[in-house]
């Protein structure tokens, strides 16, 4: 057979299941255990409704910094595959992906070294797509002898597929209404889900400043050891820095992260707090934290594109999200701003324009060309049963919202590309701007 291109297997991956989300452990296991999939290193995992990939990003920027050759898994990319996989903060190769995914498809199709019948195991597994990937990843890290591995939680945690591998130190980052589908429809019960990447023995960090009771009775009950925003560690903001305070004592004058946005204190400082939690057999230099947080980048969030008209660029796709980049336009000085605006039908199309409603002069609604993809005369609805203080123009598609914004936005005006990763990503595509 003739090997496979990148998109082929992505192709390929995306038709392996008949749901794009299976949550459960079982598959995944199954394969993990035919490949022998089994870390060296330590393994951060990170989880939470918003501020997932921050943390990750940061992590990352300070552990390169100190010298390690760090293994980073996160989701979703914006522009290409291979954003998701990163090993010393090079993006994995399509070759290099692709002979992983070899590895994988032969395992989950019973042709893996082991014999099944040792083991027990049945034959041709399905995987999801993000299964299939997560697997892949961790293989390319044990191939590349990596010092530590960052896992960021695809959805949930303790049915997700990251949570096959165990967490040396895991990060809930906030909790909020998200995936009710999925989760559940109190913040509780999604506290719950997301508390599951917790282990027995290992520290747990929370960095919600309101902490639910079902994280603290989660780590109670399988004896994690929990570390709380303000309470086992924190921040206190300064003019222009910022000190940190955790289980190793105080840093101060830190500089503020690169990475734009009221709420990266709080990310930042979870951060500290998991390389706190690994000082022993990973120690980090405060030159190296410095560095790293000077240095971190993370397209698609917050992110400010050069030019006039001021173009944002923010994947915000529920409430929580829209509330802090409703925050962190309101620090802005004063502009008329145009939205381009474009969700998945199944998020809180209504929490994210309530949070939002303020802060936008207009909105340009366009659909999203996708199986979950909200279309622009859904959200103009939506929109109007709101009964938002700005104008509503409806587009064709991302491409024309985007256009018309150009149209009408004076120079000193701002444009917020919003509401989607898909959203994000096709304005990137338009306007040539890099991925991560």
């Amino acid at each position: 057979m003739e090997s496979r291109t990148l998109p082929d297997w992505l192709t390929h991956l995306e038709s392996l299941h008949p749901k794009t989300i299976a949550l459960g452990l079982e598959r995944v296991a199954q394969v993990r255990q035919r490949l022998n999939l089994h870390p060296d290193f330590p393994v951060i995992v990170v989880g939470g409704t918003n501020g997932k990939g921050s943390v990750c990003a940061m992590l990352e920027a300070i552990l390169h910094a100190a010298g390690y050759k760090v293994g980073c898994y996160t989701s979703p990319h914006l522009l290409d595959y291979n954003e998701r996989v990163r090993i010393a903060k090079q993006q994995a190769s399509d070759a290099e992906l692709c002979a992983s995914f070899e590895r994988i498809e032969q395992a989950r199709v019973g042709r893996a070294s082991a014999r099944l019948d040792d083991v027990g195991l049945k034959p041709d597994l399905q995987l999801t797509y993000f299964e299939f990937g997560t697997l892949a990843a961790m293989q390319l890290f044990i191939e590349h002898k990596v010092d530590v591995v960052i896992l960021e939680v695809g959805l949930g945690g303790r049915l997700d597929a990251v949570n096959v591998f165990d967490a040396d130190v895991s990060v809930v980052t906030s909790v909020d209404i998200d995936h009710i589908d999925y989760l559940g429809e109190t913040r509780e019960q999604i506290a719950f889900e997301k508390a599951g990447i917790f282990r027995r023995g290992r520290v747990a960090i929370c960095a919600d400043s309101d902490v639910p009771q079902a994280i603290s009775k989660h780590a109670q009950e399988i004896g994690a050891e929990l570390w709380c925003m303000a309470s086992e560690f924190g921040f206190r903001a300064h003019q222009g820095q910022w000190d940190f305070f955790g289980q190793s004592g105080e840093r101060h004058a830190m500089p503020v992260p690169a990475l734009r946005g009221a709420f990266q204190l709080h990310n930042a400082s979870a951060a500290l707090a998991a390389l706190d939690a690994l000082r022993d057999c990973l120690p980090v230099n405060m030159e190296a934290v410095r560095r790293g947080l000077v240095e971190v980048e993370l397209p698609g969030r917050f992110q400010f594109v050069p030019g006039q008209p001021q173009l944002i660029l923010d994947v915000a796709h529920n409430p929580h999200a829209a509330r802090s980049l409703a925050q962190n336009l309101a620090n802005l000085p004063p502009a008329k701003t145009f939205a381009v605006f474009a969700m998945l039908k199944d998020k809180d199309v209504a929490g994210v324009v309530a949070a939002l409603d303020a802060h936008i002069d207009v909105w340009l609604v366009a659909g999203i060309d996708a199986p979950r993809g909200a279309t622009a005369a859904e959200l103009r609805r939506v929109l109007e049963k709101q009964g938002v203080r700005g104008e509503i123009v409806t587009c064709l598609a991302i491409a024309n919202a985007l256009y018309e914004a150009g149209n009408r936005a004076c120079e000193n005006d701002r444009i917020a590309a919003l509401g989607s990763f898909y959203t994000v990503a096709e304005v990137m595509r338009l306007r040539g701007v890099r991925g991560a």
